[in-house]
């Protein structure tokens, strides 16, 4: 995209520059020239000058002395000591007594040096700095000053190298319902032939990193048509009002170059329910208020089109999210396996990548991952390629790219003692092992006891063999069996258990507890919602809203589940101990290992 930028305004630099010029004029110029040229001289040299009678005229004032010697115009100034016969020794020495040695300026020259030659500089300064920024900025004579209430927004046009829907892939649903937004802009009377009119908002939502503002950016590509982009923060000002008249000057804009299409990012920020508390921020609720007002004026479809997009859809202000104002809403989800695949594919355009990789592969072992991170995995394993100096990207590249991304890179310098490699050598085993001989278990794709620079000394890699939207009851309690495998482990082998399971313990805790308060697979609560879910695309917090008594009951099931699958693991690595053993061991010499190597032994 091209995008026409605005110069900034910098009118609060320009006006302290002017009072420091003004402050300085009239705090040091101006006195230092009315006083002109005054010598100060000590309090003997004073008395000296009297005693000789060489002084001509003399001013005492309440906290100095100036005088001035016989045949100079120069000006002496001493302080004022406490001396009795001083004026009788003056009047004999023949010195003159005057009120006003320094002579004052005249009102004309106080006037022009106070007012009129601060006031020019700044005339001078104002001209320069509007001519100079005008010419960066390419703007007319008022184009930089008084423009708080200006939009600010980025004007996108029309370019050869801008994101398409081709550049797009993943989120083929969000695709085809902004497809028609452009197809209506291209071609508005194939639908007012029938009656028909596109909606008037529409809001994209998703967790971070599924393409919600290229999408946007692939409809600024495809149509041919002013393109406004402004982020819901920029809305927001120190000054009551600004944020609603930047608002209306957006608008304004769009209006006169409609059709056009008009994106806001993160629309959250301004978008808020208005909760009339006494606390709230005013200023964004006049700026939702005008926004709510611009999107559902008295006049009908001029061809302007918001889109928004936001990550926190339940927070926004039921008056916006209504028809009308945002019609459609356009969910951007984390993308399948198939789509996966098809955003790698993508990425792996812009760098050389060899004719042997397996895109779908890398697809499976990169589950639950957004679009972002894909690029991300695809760039890593890039510089991977590089700094082991290959001129392309392999199979191993991308498969280790992932795990920097899971687990961070390798930390070459950690060095564990031989107890403690034997220790996650069967803890690891341990999750493999529980994993391999449960039915309905994801398949072990690697285990390794590097350590990760997250913090992980080792991890069992499991990936799904094709897409799984549900999940039941069974294959919770083998992935909570799982979980527990490694320290059902070390309990077994060394009789103590260490720190090694911690995340495994949050893990199994997490998925018991969901399985009683929000999946309704308790018998003692039954299809009672005892837990929900806020904040769905941004880690998903849960709070509780059942009574005290309630909790306590949740808190001893969730106990009681995990401590069964515990015994349950437990169970199956006593009955496979020489497996667990020789699995162990082998794991404990490679350091890693794949889950061809790892079944191999297992089955032979």
């Amino acid at each position: 995209m091209n995008e026409v930028k605005q110069p900034k305004k910098p009118l609060i630099i320009f006006y302290t520059i002017v009072l420091v010029l003004l402050l300085a004029v009239n705090l040091f110029v101006l006195p230092a020239m009315v006083q002109g040229s005054v010598q100060e001289v000590d309090y003997g040299t004073f008395m000296a000058d009297t005693d000789a009678g060489k002084i001509e005229e003399v001013q005492i004032d309440s906290h100095q002395i100036l005088y001035k010697l016989k045949g100079e115009k120069q000006v002496y100034k001493t302080g004022l000591m406490n001396d009795p016969g001083l004026t009788e020794r003056l009047y004999k020495s023949g010195a003159t007594f005057s009120q006003e040695i320094v002579e004052e300026a005249s009102p004309l020259m106080t006037l022009v040096l106070s007012w009129l030659l601060p006031i020019g500089i700044f005339l001078l300064l104002g001209n320069f700095l509007s001519k100079s920024l005008m010419n960066k900025a390419g703007g007319g004579p008022g184009s930089m000053m008084f423009n708080l209430g200006k939009s600010n927004a980025k004007v996108y046009v029309k370019s050869s190298d801008g994101i398409r829907f081709s550049d797009v892939e993943g989120v083929d649903e969000a695709e085809e319902n902004l497809q028609e937004i452009v197809e209506y802009l291209h071609n508005p009377a194939k639908y007012t032939e029938i009656g028909a009119s596109m909606p008037k908002g529409i809001l994209l939502v998703g967790p971070p990193g599924t393409g919600k503002t290229m999408l946007a950016k692939a409809v600024a590509g495809e149509a041919n048509v002013p393109f406004f982009s402004m982020s819901g923060s920029e809305f927001v000002e120190m000054f009551v009002g600004m944020g609603a008249s930047k608002v209306r000057d957006l608008f304004q804009q769009a209006k006169e170059k409609a059709p056009c299409i008009v994106f806001i990012d993160e629309i959250d920020a301004i978008g808020k329910k208005r909760e009339g508390q006494i606390s709230s921020n005013d200023e964004r609720e006049q700026t939702l208020n005008q926004l709510l007002t611009e999107m559902d004026g008295f006049e009908g479809n001029n061809g302007v089109i918001i889109l928004a997009a936001t990550n926190r859809p339940e927070s926004l202000d039921p008056a916006l999210t209504r028809p009308g104002r945002f019609d459609r809403r356009v969910p951007v989800e984390l993308p399948d396996l198939k789509g996966r695949e098809a955003i790698l594919k993508v990425h792996a355009k812009k760098v050389k990548v060899a004719d042997d990789v397996n895109y779908e592969q890398i697809a499976r072992m990169a589950s639950g991952a957004s679009g972002a991170e894909l690029a991300n995995i695809i760039n890593e394993a890039a510089l991977r390629a590089v700094r082991d100096g290959r001129k392309a990207v392999t199979q191993t590249d991308l498969e280790e790219s992932i795990e920097v991304v899971i687990a961070g890179y390798q930390k070459k310098n950690a060095i564990l003692s031989e107890q403690e490699k034997r220790v996650v050598a069967y803890h690891e085993i341990g999750h493999a092992l529980v994993a391999a001989r449960q039915t309905q278990s994801a398949p072990v794709q690697k285990i390794t006891i590097v350590p990760r620079t997250s913090g992980a000394l080792g991890y069992t890699m499991q990936v799904e063999e094709g897409n799984h939207y549900l999940v039941s009851r069974e294959e919770l309690e083998n992935k909570i069996a799982t979980l527990t495998g490694g320290r059902a482990a070390e309990e077994i082998v060394f009789g103590s258990i260490t720190t090694g399971a911690s995340n495994d313990i949050e893990q199994a805790t997490k998925l018991a507890r969901a399985m009683i308060t929000r999946y309704g697979m308790s018998p003692t609560f039954d299809m009672v919602a005892l837990e929900t879910v806020t904040n769905q695309y941004l880690g998903g917090d849960t709070s509780l809203a059942c009574s005290p008594e309630t909790q306590r009951e949740i808190d001893e099931k969730v106990v009681a589940l995990v401590k069964k699958q515990h015994e349950k693991a437990a169970s199956i690595l006593m009955a496979d101990r020489e497996k667990l053993d020789e699995l162990a061991q082998y794991l404990y010499q490679k350091e890693t290992i794949t889950g061809e190597e790892f079944m191999k032994i297992l089955n032979a």
